[in-house]
């Protein structure tokens, strides 16, 4: 596919879009993300492995997104 005189194949297609979809995520749904589990905390007691592993993982996915979006800053910047 040609983009801005730019040919991208398949797989950097994907790619930017899995990037895109992470740091939209991170940007998003972050604030929502943290307030759920921390009532949540605060009314349940984690028990439940997969509420863990949902939790941790919600986290990591927003970690990944602001890492992600701070490296497209500091290329943006120099």
């Amino acid at each position: 596919m040609l983009v801005n005189g730019i040919m991208y194949s398949e797989s950097d297609k994907i790619m930017k879009f899995v990037k895109y979809t992470l740091v939209w995520i991170s940007s998003n749904l972050s604030i929502p993300f943290w307030m759920i589990g921390h009532v949540h905390l605060t009314m349940n007691a984690y028990k439940d492995i997969y509420e863990i592993l949902a939790s941790l993982g919600m986290n990591i996915i927003v970690g990944v997104g602001f890492w992600i979006s701070w490296k497209d800053y500091l290329k943006e910047k120099n």
